[in-house]
C-alpha cells in the first residue's frame, strides 16, 4: 500500500504562484515515477506533469509547459509541483499519483495510487 498526501493548495490571484507538495509513504518512493493530475468541476481528470524515478526526466501537458515545474526529493519521499503565472483555467483539484511501472505517463490508468487531492483556485 502507498499513502499519498497532497498539500499547498489555496486561493491565489491570476499571475500568482503556488507550490504543491505530495508526501509518500508505504513503498519505495524512489523506485517509481510520479505524476500530477487535475480535475475541474464537470470535466475529466487530466494529466498535468510527470517525473521519472530519478528526477532526470520530466513531462508536461502543453497547457502548463513553461509555467509549471515538477520535481522530487527522494530523500524526503516528496514530489512537488511549482506553479507560476497561474490562470483562472488552472482552477481544479490537483492530485498526485504513483505510477504503476507500466503504461504511458499521460494516462490515468497507468497510476495505481492516488492522493485525496488539494484545491487550487485562481481568481481573475
Amino acid at each position: 500500500q502507498v499513502q499519498l498526501v497532497e498539500s499547498g493548495g489555496g486561493l491565489v490571484q491570476a499571475g500568482g504562484s503556488l507550490r504543491l507538495s505530495c508526501a509518500a509513504s508505504g513503498r519505495t518512493f524512489s523506485s517509481y515515477a510520479m505524476g500530477w493530475f487535475r480535475q475541474a468541476p464537470g470535466k475529466e481528470r487530466e494529466f498535468v506533469a510527470a517525473i521519472n524515478w530519478s528526477g532526470a526526466s520530466t513531462y508536461y501537458a502543453d497547457s502548463v509547459k513553461g509555467r509549471f515545474t515538477i520535481s522530487r526529493d527522494n530523500a524526503k519521499n516528496t514530489v512537488y509541483l511549482r506553479m507560476n503565472s497561474l490562470k483562472p483555467e488552472d482552477t481544479a483539484v490537483y492530485y498526485c499519483a504513483s505510477h504503476s511501472g507500466g503504461g504511458d505517463y499521460y494516462y490515468t490508468g497507468a497510476y495505481n495510487y492516488w492522493g485525496q487531492g488539494t484545491q487550487v483556485t485562481v481568481s481573475s
